[in-house]
């Protein structure tokens, strides 16, 4: 394989893996093989002390679904009505004129979560409440490196997801759906579908000169 096209290629996927919610295609479905094989190379990332301790819970059933998504709409409505919560941008932040359109499909997102073919959840073997920062970080550093490369296997696939973690506010009312034991950690939950066009470009983001810091902050 040319070196330079592969580069050309990782980086046009690395640059346009956004998070999909309005263009998620709901009516069509998702093949198990290629869930499948998007998990096996996942599992390809780094994990820490090599534990291999990722477990990834794919939902289909639409019960469950739905019960998921009674969970996320309601922490969905106390994210929107806490300012707490939410980023408070300067007019002049290119954050701060982004912000209406992400909510609104933050919001469509929410309603319809339950009608996305597959819900995955990451999940790690482990629990962070007590571990301190290291054991935090370790713990974390062993499934959102799989997680995230779980979503560019999908997007290389002509599917995409959105990274949710708001119903980790009812994360033990989630394992009880799920059947998840109490010693494993919930990281995320991607709805998972084909999208709605490939024509997905790079974000408008923040400098990254801005944002880097050498050899001290």
């Amino acid at each position: 394989m040319d070196p330079a096209a592969c580069l050309d290629c990782s980086d046009w996927l690395l640059t346009t893996t956004r998070s999909v919610r309005k263009r998620l295609d709901f009516t069509r479905p998702v093949e198990r093989s290629v869930i499948e094989r998007c998990i096996e190379i996942a599992l390809q990332a780094p994990t820490g002390s090599n534990a291999q301790g990722w477990h990834f819970v794919v939902v289909t059933d639409a019960a469950r679904k739905q019960a998921l998504q009674r969970l996320y709409h309601q922490a969905f409505q106390a994210y929107l009505t806490n300012p707490a919560f939410r980023a408070s941008y300067d007019p002049n932040d290119l954050r701060a004129a982004q912000q209406p359109r992400v909510e609104a499909s933050a919001t469509y997102l929410a309603d319809h979560l339950h009608e996305a073919p597959a819900l995955v959840v990451p999940c790690v073997e482990g629990r962070i409440e007590n571990a301190g920062v290291l054991g935090q970080a370790s713990i974390y550093g062993s499934i959102l490196p799989a997680a995230w490369s779980f979503m560019l296997a999908l997007r290389a696939r002509g599917l995409g997801s959105a990274w949710t973690t708001l119903h980790l506010a009812f994360e033990k009312q989630a394992a009880e759906i799920l059947g998840i034991p109490d010693a494993i950690t919930q990281a995320a939950l991607l709805p998972v579908a084909y999208t709605v066009g490939a024509d997905f470009r790079v974000a408008k983001r923040l400098p990254a000169a801005a944002r880097t810091h050498w050899d001290r902050w």
